[in-house]
């Protein structure tokens, strides 16, 4: 294991340890047993008055567990909080993928089905449109749901920007049809199996590498990368910064 490229794991796994036995010494005394079955049973609301109140006062067993049980929640959420806050690239010191895909880059050539199943060539569409190309989870999902339809609100937008909106993800044809039907959605979905075109242009994960990343590529007419934007908590954010570059794209630069 490379510490620098599983760092956030194992400052997860180093302050949950602790965090846990806090939280099963602190519930048995709330509940007033010895027994382990109390930490897998569903009863919550005594143990929330404890944290926050002070429901044994004159006891400083319980006052202790409490303020040592609030201390390592506050710091492990905090932890959360950074890690889903932290573009996805960032998090991790180390970049193993050459042909990484960044401002500057030339799109790479890929063919994949739509949709429908029909088969799109990305480079029919280079030198003729402005290319919002979007990798994104997984279909149906809250925030894919939220990122696709705001994508779908603004797609007027997008046109007269002269851009073409294209969603990739893992998912099947069929998946893609069905979300696409669900949220009318107007613009294409490609079907990446086996995430050949996410590694092509180095998407990085999300979450210990669990969850594929949501990134937004931004490309001109030329099939020239002019922004990328990453964010896997942000989705909608990506519909924004879309747009913003693109109306740079379309506005003539000021003559002195």
């Amino acid at each position: 294991m490379r510490i620098a490229e599983n760092i956030w794991l194992i400052l997860f796994v180093v302050w949950g340890l602790p965090l846990a036995i806090y939280r099963s010494k602190f519930r048995k005394m709330v509940y007033n047993t010895s027994h382990w079955s109390i930490n897998i049973q569903p009863r919550f609301g005594k143990e929330i008055r404890a944290l926050f109140g002070n429901i044994y006062p004159d006891n400083p067993a319980y006052i202790k567990f409490r303020n040592f049980y609030r201390f390592y929640l506050s710091v492990y959420l905090l932890l959360f909080t950074l890690y889903f806050s932290i573009p996805s690239g960032a998090q991790s010191s180390t970049n193993t993928n050459p042909m990484k895909i960044e401002k500057g880059s030339k799109l790479p050539s890929f063919v994949l089905p739509d949709q429908h199943g029909n088969m799109l060539d990305i480079n029919t569409l280079i030198g003729t449109k402005n290319l919002v190309i979007y990798f994104y989870p997984k279909d149906d999902s809250p925030g894919c749901t939220r990122e696709a339809c705001y994508f779908r609100d603004q797609f007027e937008v997008f046109n007269s920007a002269d851009a073409l909106i294209i969603g990739i993800s893992g998912q099947s044809v069929d998946s893609h049809r069905k979300f696409a039907e669900k949220y009318h959605l107007s613009f294409t979905l490609l079907s990446d199996q086996d995430n050949k075109v996410r590694k092509m242009f180095g998407v990085p994960t999300d979450f210990f590498g669990v969850l594929p990343g949501r990134v937004t590529y931004i490309a001109d007419k030329t099939g020239t990368v002019v922004h990328v934007f990453d964010s896997q908590s942000q989705a909608t954010k990506h519909v924004d910064e879309a747009l913003r570059i693109l109306k740079s794209l379309n506005t003539p630069e000021k003559k002195n």
